[in-house]
């Protein structure tokens, strides 16, 4: 590099590679010889290396990276120009050094602090990867709504990213706490035991979601067997206790342990757990949740879905419903069966269809089953029943109405005695032994609409191998055909009943739902309900086994 005029110069006279006015930068500057001899510093490097002075050693006086970075510029440096920068410490400050090379090998230092830079970058860079933790850890926790897997992720995240064990203490189920702990590289242990959280400092605040006590108050050595996983081998160094904030109520809390050997936890440690504890309380609570409200529903469903029809008192009784969406198991449509204390007795079927769809429409079909179960000791009037059930609903919040069919099935001797009454609904039809079609001569006004309901009973005997087909509008309603605009219609109705003449009632079910099936393929369509009742050929008489509605033995 060209020397400038009026440049200082080193101990034996050679011009400096820059400017005299160098000596006055603000930045710290420090120029060297050849040899590593210090020739001259400014104010700013003075006052970052007192003890360099005009003759001193680099070697002595600065930071050894740096008199090592000198020895490499000048051993290797192309003269007269710029060399790559150097970066290290010196204190508490990280300095980066830009060397300016002369002709002679000269070199002059110029000095940048870039601590608060590499301070900034590395919280950055610190923050993102939190930040892309805790998105992580969020997408494996909220993977599953199974609240033993949630437990096994949350403890096994904790011992991977933020400790070496972890044990999570749930709220108490009785007199028990299921817990789940793990060692870092470890599988997962869940237990349910009696313990007492009093015995780990802030594990009982924890788990009634107080703010959880600083890791420097909690004596390691003074935790239970039950609060240290098995595999976490040597004394424990550092616990943090923090709570599981849930909806509401507390979740449970975590318990994080480091070994002796490890550093302690810090307070952005501590601020971090309590970030990853709040997203893990949220999943925990999500969990529990869905399995309460999965456990009610299955509760409620099991209420709601249709019985299991088989043989009572020597009659086949057989049923199929198919609700109107795929992804539900309940609606509008319903039928039971209960049967008669003994043989001689009367065995009562319903058939009924709810104005609506879903959920709220089969509500409305266990209140009425509810009622209609009540009102069995009536069940030898149908108008009676009838008045009854329409009183029940009249006054209830819902407004909607309902139609039924109701029958009253007796056998005796190779007849099967049917009394059948249709409030609303459509007719029963009756398929004989040679294939002939009947409609039962029934008739009668829905119920929960009117004040009043009117209905007339027709009386029907069955031979062996007839069925009494009780069915919804569902079924005749149902549109589909090659456009998928045609509805399937009475008369196709009655055309398959025939061909199922002589068949058991179970089939006669099948083969209905099945072309029934094939008719809408997967067009839209309202709920489906059948009920066949069939005279079977030589069947005897038995008692029904504990006189459970819906559930008979042959």
């Amino acid at each position: 590099m060209t020397t400038f005029e009026g440049s200082p110069r080193g101990s034996q006279g050679a011009a400096l590679p820059v400017d005299a006015s160098w000596t006055r930068s603000p930045y710290p500057a420090l120029a060297a010889d050849r040899a590593g001899g210090v020739l001259e510093v400014n104010a700013a490097a003075a006052a970052l290396f007192p003890a360099a002075l005009g003759g001193a050693r680099l070697d002595d006086v600065v930071p050894a990276w740096l008199a090592q970075a000198h020895r490499r510029v000048t051993s290797g440096g192309a003269p007269g120009g710029r060399a790559g920068a150097e970066r290290g410490r010196h204190g508490d400050l990280t300095l980066e050094a830009h060397p300016t090379v002369g002709e002679n090998g000269e070199v002059v230092w110029w000095l940048v602090d870039d601590t608060d830079r590499l301070l900034a970058e590395t919280a950055l860079h610190d923050e993102r990867e939190r930040t892309a933790f805790l998105a992580e850890a969020s997408t494996r926790l909220l993977a599953s709504l199974n609240v033993d897997r949630c437990m096994e992720a949350v403890v096994g995240i904790a011992a991977e990213h933020l400790a070496d064990a972890a044990v999570l203490v749930a709220p108490a189920a009785g007199k028990r706490h299921p817990m789940a702990a793990t060692v870092r590289g470890g599988s997962v242990v869940r237990t349910a035991a009696r313990i007492d959280p009093a015995a780990v400092p802030g594990l009982a605040e924890a788990l009634r979601g107080f703010p959880p006590v600083p890791s420097r108050w909690i004596d390691p050595a003074a935790l239970p067997d039950w609060a240290v996983p098995d595999g976490l081998d040597g004394p424990v160094g550092s616990v943090v206790v923090t709570p599981l904030p849930g909806h509401g109520v507390p979740a449970g809390a975590l318990v994080l342990l480091r070994r002796g050997e490890n550093a302690a936890f810090g307070a952005s440690e501590e601020v971090f757990a309590r970030i990853f504890a709040a997203r893990a309380g949220v999943a925990l609570s999500a969990a529990r949740l869905y399995t309460e409200q999965a456990s009610i529903t299955a509760t409620l469903m099991g209420e709601l879905l249709p019985p299991e029809l088989r043989h009572v008192h020597g009659v086949e009784f057989a049923g199929g419903y198919r609700a109107s969406r795929d992804t539900e198991r309940v609606g509008g449509d319903f039928y039971d069966v209960h049967p008669g204390a003994s043989p001689d007795q009367e065995t009562f079927a319903v058939l009924g269809d709810v104005c609506g769809k879903g959920l709220a429409a089969a509500v409305l079909t266990g209140k009425i089953r509810n009622t209609l179960q009540a009102l069995l000791p009536l069940a030898d009037d149908h108008g009676k029943l009838l008045r009854l059930l329409n009183g029940a609903l009249i006054t209830d919040r819902h407004a909607r109405y309902a139609t039924l069919v109701l029958a009253s099935v007796r056998r005796t001797g190779c007849a099967t005695h049917l009394r059948l009454t249709s409030a609303g609904h459509p007719r029963p039809l009756i398929v004989r032994q040679t294939g002939r079609v009947e409609e039962a001569d029934t008739s009668g006004t829905l119920v929960g609409a009117l004040p009043e309901v009117n209905a007339r009973t027709a009386e029907v005997e069955l031979r062996p191998g007839e069925t009494c087909l009780l069915y919804t509008d569902g079924i005749t309603e149902a549109r589909g055909g090659p456009l998928g605009d045609v509805m399937f219609g009475e008369d196709r109705l009655r055309a398959a009943l025939a061909e199922c003449a002589g068949m058991p009632a179970e089939a006669v079910v099948e083969r209905l739902q099945m072309l029934a099936s094939e008719w809408v393929g997967d067009g839209p369509h309202d709920d489906i309900a059948v009920v066949a009742i069939t005279a079977p050929y030589g069947t005897r008489l038995t008692a029904v086994d504990g006189h459970t509605p819906g559930r008979y033995t042959a």
